[in-house]
Order: structure tokens, then sequence, then C-alpha cells
């Protein structure tokens, strides 16, 4: 049996160009809003044509004392060349979290498969 995390590919962004990077802060304050970007193809773009896309970007926070992560967004990019229109895999997402913990991110391109990447937040 094949386990989807035996899938999953990653890398140092900067010389990966699928890995979703992730900007956010170092450290934060319980219950404050923590504005973070994520991005695929930022130091190295990827292309982003009719055959060859980002299809979505998934962000994710996993507390230290849990079990499991929680999904704080799925990003979906859906326009890949029909009538000339290209998206581009950046967003912006907001969340609040009461905890330290790891943020999660993990993306999909139509050709090269799943890629991940994660950074800590330290709430205090």
């Amino acid at each position: 049996m094949v386990k989807l995390s035996e899938t999953v590919q990653s890398g140092d962004w900067k010389g990966e160009k699928h890995v979703p990077v992730i900007h956010a802060p170092e450290s934060a304050a319980a219950g404050e809003v923590v504005r973070i970007k994520v991005a695929v193809g930022e130091e190295i773009p990827h292309p982003n044509t009719f055959e060859h896309y980002i299809a979505w970007i998934k962000v994710y926070f996993k507390a230290d004392d849990a079990k499991f992560p929680v999904e704080i967004a799925s990003l979906q990019f859906t326009a890949h060349g029909e009538g000339e229109l290209l998206t581009e895999p950046k967003a912006c997402v907001n969340f609040k979290a009461a905890k330290s913990g790891v943020i999660l991110a993990e993306s999909y391109c139509n050709i090269h498969g799943l890629w991940e990447n994660s950074v800590r937040l330290e709430v205090k």
C-alpha cells in the first residue's frame, strides 16, 4: 500500500519553484490576528499555463499540544489560460491562534505533484 505522505515532496523554496512559501510573523499575542502570505514560485517563477500550473494551496495550523492540524484555508487557482486568463498562486490568509505551533502549507502542481513547507509561530 502507498501512503499519501510518501508522495509529498519538500525542499528549499529559494531553489525549488514548487515549494509553497509561507511569510508569517515569528510570534503573535494569543488571540491576535495573524496575517500570512502563501505563494508558489516566489523566488523561481512557476509556469502558470494551461499545460503546467499550481491547482491549489492548503494552509493548516497544528498547535503544539494538538494531535492533528486544523485546516485554515483551501485556495483554488482555477484559471489556467481560458480566455487568456492565468491565475497566480498567491494569497493572504488571516487567523487567530491561542497557542504556539506550526503553520503548514501544501501545494499541488498538475505535473509535479504535492509539495509542502512549514514555519513555526510562537504565541505569547
